[in-house]
């Protein structure tokens, strides 16, 4: 692969990694259409600002998460295709840290949007 320096360039490569990620990854696009729905009812809930950065932060933990989980996949394929138990270990320790941050944020969306959605709802409990 060719390299440079150039900050178009660097870009462009970024956009072609995410883009093959949302291509071959059906979790990054489970994680995509997640997000459209919490951001679709946080904008129907209105939410204040302090609500929309923690969400924000938390789909681009998950998303980050995904990604290195992507990566280390990846480049493991690359290295081998032959079972070996430490590239086992190394692909099932990458998705258990994309499971926990899954389960953070399931998490964190419960304690923002509850609140505001049960009000919204009428129901005891909302703020």
């Amino acid at each position: 692969m060719k390299t440079g320096n150039s900050l178009p360039a660097s870009f462009r490569w970024a956009f072609a990694g995410l883009w093959h990620a949302i291509r071959t990854q059906r979790n990054i696009r489970i994680h995509i259409l997640a997000s459209a729905a919490v951001t679709a009812m946080g904008l129907w809930l209105g939410l204040d600002a302090t609500r929309w950065t923690v969400l924000i932060l938390t789909i681009a933990l998950v998303f980050f998460a995904e990604l290195i989980n992507t990566v280390i996949e990846t480049t493991i394929d690359l290295v081998t295709t032959e079972y070996h138990p430490l590239a086992k270990a190394a692909k099932d320790t990458a998705a258990g840290a994309v499971l926990v941050t899954s389960m953070a944020a399931v998490a964190i969306g419960l304690l923002i949007l509850g609140p505001p959605l049960l009000a919204r709802l009428g129901l005891a409990g909302g703020k």
